[in-house]
């Protein structure tokens, strides 16, 4: 289709899918959430996701196999709160949050929640 420019979403523009695992800071109030991207909009963001400092308490739950009371919760965040969104990624020594939870509880993000098969 020569001549026509090729449509980017706002996800694809920054080189992100669909149940990317992200980091979002918010403002008004401060907050750090680690979670699976959902949708972004000009409105905002919905993410299932976790305030960042429960992580590791919730990886910890998931590795001894422990009844939940910590997981990950859909919500949608206006873009006045939103201040930046990163995506979650290992670079070099430093591991990725999701990379850090595969190797601690042996099954991915995904697996815990449902959204990919487990392996065998």
């Amino acid at each position: 289709m020569a001549g026509r420019a090729r449509r980017t979403t706002p996800l694809s523009a920054l080189g992100l899918s669909e149940g990317d695992a992200v980091i979002v800071y918010l403002q008004a109030p401060k907050e750090k959430m680690w979670g699976l991207l959902l949708s972004l909009q000009a409105a905002g963001i919905v993410l299932r996701c976790i305030d960042l400092a429960a992580f590791d308490d919730w990886m910890r739950q998931e590795a001894r196999g422990d009844e939940p009371y910590l997981g990950l919760t859909t919500l949608f965040y206006p873009m006045g709160r939103v201040e930046r969104m990163e995506k979650d990624e290992t670079l070099g020594p430093i591991s990725s949050y999701s990379a850090r939870f595969a190797k601690e509880v042996g099954r991915s993000v995904q697996q815990v929640l449902g959204l990919e098969p487990e392996r065998e």
